[in-house]
């Protein structure tokens, strides 16, 4: 939380979420992270994919330029520089992910490099990381905006290198003046939606899937120049098949959708596509059972829409069936895989796994695969409220008992959808321990007793929220040998000038009792019982 202008309020849920992280940390963040490590992985694969394809894209490209120099430099040079400014755009990419990951693992980048994401012990932290990409508020050039500037400036480099008549038409993607909210729907700048207050573990998948959206614009652009030199009665001996799902990762009951997209096709064709749905590849012995979709746009793209019917990996092949100018059907085949997985959530107390009466329980909560403004929770007993970044404050009141159940809806395109419930138990806030001159009872020296005058209530070592009792009124009974009884009341937590007197009067082995001490807390009047001392 360092660095940051935040209220006492905001700086005591972020010290609530330390200790979330510290005792609750396998209850807590076993699902986010491993979420995270599984989409990881996929972009991760999915660039060393696009990385061999591009290499092939130019190697073809390569190929043409050595037979006819004269005829396809001028396309080839504005290949060459896609290339440079991908790679150095990539570079850079590479380089705060390996730095960012080594300052929050507080190790070498060359000893972090070699290191896939599960194998990163601290990728639930987020203090680092945020200081990291954001800095302080306010701070100019702060390394999220600089890595969104090289964005833009990529974007702007890579469109000048079109046709004027093509720019407006070519969608480069990398989004960053897109409109962002937080939690409360207040607007938010690119830089804190994607990097402030989010666990390593995000920040290492989003920059991955920035490189990706970066390798697909290389492989765009490339062919782009390739095709031109095509439209120039240059032949290609083959074409290429490309998938864009729109994700991954989708839930049970939901759809998952890819665009099938022939990179380079002849727009008097209608390309068909026949789908084998959990076959590595299409053959002879399952094409009979493929589905055949064709275009209905006529940009040579044909939708995927795969029911996601049941949990774990699920694969698909396909081949694409084109007419050449000498009759043949041809065949282009494809494959993919994408996750299916039931909608979960995480409902984490930051303080313990109990929830409280009278106070303030911070809860934290999240659905993997939607953000915190799309989770709406309810609760059976008391209020939950919003407070920001997907961290939510519980209240119960006095006639709360037994447990209290918090059910977790997600807002979908099909309305909201339940996404689980969680059960806390409700307990009452332990009684602090009555002490006076810092000691709950037993010998005492009267100078020390006299010195201290009031009597103060200690909550338990063990009891983490900022939470005080107020004395309101006890007894003062005292015991001198060979004396009267000596009993005295009192308000408040401030012992009498009376029974002070009667205190520097006393002897040693004299005996004092403070009974019946009353204390007001969350939830009303307790008694503290008695602190029984004895003069030495």
């Amino acid at each position: 939380m360092a660095g940051f202008k935040e209220t006492p309020r905001q700086k005591m849920i972020g010290m609530m979420y330390l200790v979330l992280t510290a005792m609750l940390a396998l209850n807590v963040s076993v699902e986010i992270l491993g979420a995270f490590v599984i989409v990881n992985e996929s972009v991760v694969q999915t660039n060393v994919t696009l990385e061999k394809r591009i290499d092939e894209a130019y190697g073809k490209f390569r190929e043409q330029y050595l037979l006819n120099k004269n005829k396809v430099e001028p396309q080839w040079q504005k290949a060459m520089e896609v290339q440079r400014l991908s790679k150095e755009l990539v570079d850079y990419i590479d380089s705060i992910k390996f730095e960012v990951v080594s300052i929050t693992e507080g190790k070498p980048v060359e000893e972090i490099k070699g290191k896939k994401l599960n194998e990163i012990s601290s990728r639930d932290s987020y203090d680092a990381p945020t200081n990291f990409f954001i800095g302080n508020e306010g701070k100019k050039n702060m390394e999220a905006t600089i890595l969104k500037e090289k964005i833009e400036k990529y974007k702007a480099d890579m469109i000048n290198l079109l046709p004027e008549e093509r720019r407006e038409r070519f969608d480069i993607g990398l989004v960053t003046d897109a409109a962002y909210y937080d939690a409360d729907g207040n607007p938010q700048s690119w830089e804190y939606h994607h990097f402030y207050h989010t666990i390593l573990a995000a920040d290492v998948t989003f920059l991955n899937k920035l490189k990706m959206d970066v390798h697909n614009a290389e492989y765009d652009m490339v062919h782009i120049f390739y095709m031109a030199v095509s439209e120039e009665n240059f032949k290609f001996d083959e074409i290429d098949v490309k998938i864009i799902p729109q994700s991954n990762y989708v839930f049970v009951d939901e759809m998952y959708e890819a665009e099938v997209l022939v990179v380079a096709y002849d727009t008097t064709q209608t390309p068909t596509v026949k789908l084998v749905v959990g076959a590595e590849k299409v053959t002879d012995n399952n094409i009979k059972s493929a589905q055949s979709i064709t275009s209905k746009n006529g940009d040579g793209g044909v939708k995927l829409r795969i029911p996601a019917t049941s949990e774990g990996i699920k694969q698909f092949a396909g081949i694409v069936e084109m007419t050449s100018p000498n009759g043949d059907i041809n065949r282009y085949h494809f494959a993919d895989k994408f996750i299916v997985a039931r909608p979960s959530m995480t409902v984490s107390a930051t303080k313990m796994n109990v929830f409280y009466v009278g106070v303030d329980n911070p809860v934290s909560i999240s659905v993997p695969g939607y953000g915190n403004a799309q989770i709406t929770p309810s609760i059976s007993q008391g209020s939950i409220s919003n407070v920001g970044d997907g961290l939510w404050n519980v209240k119960l009141p006095g006639s709360a008992k037994g447990n209290v159940t918090i059910t977790v809806s997600a807002n979908t395109d099909k309305g909201p959808v339940q996404v689980g419930t969680t059960q806390y138990r409700i307990k009452q806030v332990p009684n602090p321990t009555a002490t006076i001159a810092n000691v709950s009872g037993g010998p005492v020296d009267k100078k020390t007793l006299i010195a201290a005058g009031y009597i103060i209530p200690k909550m338990p070592e063990d009891f983490d929220f900022d939470l005080s009792f107020e004395i309101t009124k006890y007894e003062f009974v005292g015991s001198p040998r060979g004396g009267d009884l000596f009993s005295r009341s009192g308000n408040g937590n401030k012992l009498t000038e009376e029974m002070k007197s009667f205190i520097q009067n006393s002897k040693r082995g004299d005996k004092i009792w403070i009974e019946n001490i009353s204390a007001k807390g969350p939830d009303g009047n307790r008694n503290l019982g008695t602190i029984s001392l004895q003069i030495q």
